[in-house]
């Protein structure tokens, strides 16, 4: 736990910065007003006024000109947050090797390789995989078109005009091979730039006691509570990634077992993305179940399998959310749903498919961060899950577990 704090000593208090600089220019104005001979009681209602609005003004000016920077500088940023996170996750792993006497540098490369070895053979398998689904493309295009042309034709019919053409909904360019050879190149240029990731979290490793060290000259006055911070942010970010990892490899089991039942030519590529994109809450998994639904309705004669896997996959989430993620990740990152949902909202504006990840542990860190302020506590209760709902009658479910209770304690 103390190598996971001065670890964690790396994320600077950017909140707390800004609050100490906007504490200050507004004790500088008081200064400067009690200091100019009026007298003190005549200007206390004007002055804490003007007191609010300064700080307002400056609050509003730093989230500007952090979300210019956040924008902006996404190239750099980006990795270099995915580096701080894996470094997070692999510190456990380095130390390990590091208590069995091998130098912190090679513990460092073991650790790296061992999980780039491990992903390089999951990849290997997906593409294979994405391969034999680009070449069936083609066919899968026909499929689509007789299909909605069928569809279309007996809407026709029933509305008794020719209302709908099929090549003015633009559905037929859906799978044509410029989308793909697009899809293909941004996914290029992401994997290189993710190629730098694994530099990153080798330096972090390796200079994190020189990151300790400074942080502790930063913050002479306020080591203890720098230390606790830090342990905390510590906490949230390794718990939520070893969480999510666990629960992503659960998932990946099974909805890969479900589309190997139906007989889903490449399930255990749909396995996995459903999995990936189920780690961005209340978004990812409507787009994957999307993709994967649509695929077994054109692979299939039937109208039932695509129910069937609608019903599954819906079954697989709910229990995801309830069971799953509940029992593995815990409550480690207590934030609301409303602050999540915004946190996915922002970082996909800012950061696209990275932000909608990284940033949900960072809500986390940023409301620890917020609680170690006396000025900005009220915001972290904000962005906690302490919700209080103050229903009009007790509902349904409630009343249900009430009365179940009621049982067991009265047999």
């Amino acid at each position: 736990m103390i190598l996971n704090s001065q670890w964690g000593m790396i994320g600077l208090n950017i909140t707390s910065k800004i609050g100490k600089l906007c504490v200050f220019m507004s004790r500088w104005s008081i200064f400067k007003i009690v200091g100019s001979g009026v007298k003190r009681s005549s200007f206390k209602p004007k002055f804490m006024e003007s007191s609010r609005i300064q700080r307002l003004a400056y609050f509003l000016v730093s989230i500007v000109f952090g979300v210019v920077i956040l924008k902006e500088g996404a190239f750099l940023l980006v990795p270099l947050v995915w580096g701080v996170f894996f470094a997070f996750a692999l510190n456990p792993i380095s130390n390990w090797f590091e208590l069995k006497r091998i130098p912190r540098g090679g513990a460092i490369a073991i650790s790296i390789l061992l999980v780039s070895m491990t992903a390089i053979g999951i990849l290997y398998l997906l593409v294979n995989q994405m391969i034999g689904l680009l070449e069936e493309i083609p066919q899968i295009q026909d499929t689509l078109n007789s299909k909605l042309s069928r569809s279309i034709r007996e809407l026709n019919e029933l509305i008794g005009s020719e209302a709908i053409v099929l090549e003015s909904l633009g559905i037929s360019n859906f799978f044509s091979a410029e989308n793909f050879n697009s899809t293909i190149l941004q996914t290029g240029k992401s994997l290189t730039l993710a190629a730098i990731i694994p530099l990153y979290t080798f330096l972090l490793i390796y200079y994190k006691d020189f990151f300790a060290a400074f942080i502790i000259k930063l913050y002479e006055d306020n080591n203890e509570r720098i230390v606790t911070w830090a342990t905390d942010s510590g906490r949230v970010i390794q718990s939520y990634l070893s969480g999510m990892l666990k629960v992503t490899l659960i998932v990946s089991i099974l909805a890969g077992l479900f589309f190997f039942l139906i007989g889903v030519k490449y399930f255990i590529l749909f396995a996995a993305l459903i999995a990936i994109l189920n780690l961005i809450p209340y978004v990812g998994v409507f787009i994957s179940s999307f993709f994967a639904v649509l695929y077994i309705f054109l692979t299939t004669d039937s109208i039932t399998y695509p129910i069937i896997a609608i019903a599954v996959l819906w079954g697989i989430q709910l229990l995801e959310n309830n069971i799953i993620t509940p029992l593995v990740v815990g409550s480690q990152v207590k934030v609301n749903a409303l602050a999540v949902l915004l946190a996915i909202l922002v970082g996909g504006w800012l950061w696209g498919i990275s932000g909608m990840i990284l940033f949900i542990p960072l809500v986390g860190v940023l409301k620890i961060s917020l609680e170690k302020s006396s000025d900005m506590s009220a915001f972290a209760y904000l962005l906690g899950d302490d919700v209080p709902i103050a229903e009009k009658n007790e509902n349904f479910w409630k009343a249900f577990r009430r009365k179940m209770s009621n049982k067991k304690s009265n047999p």
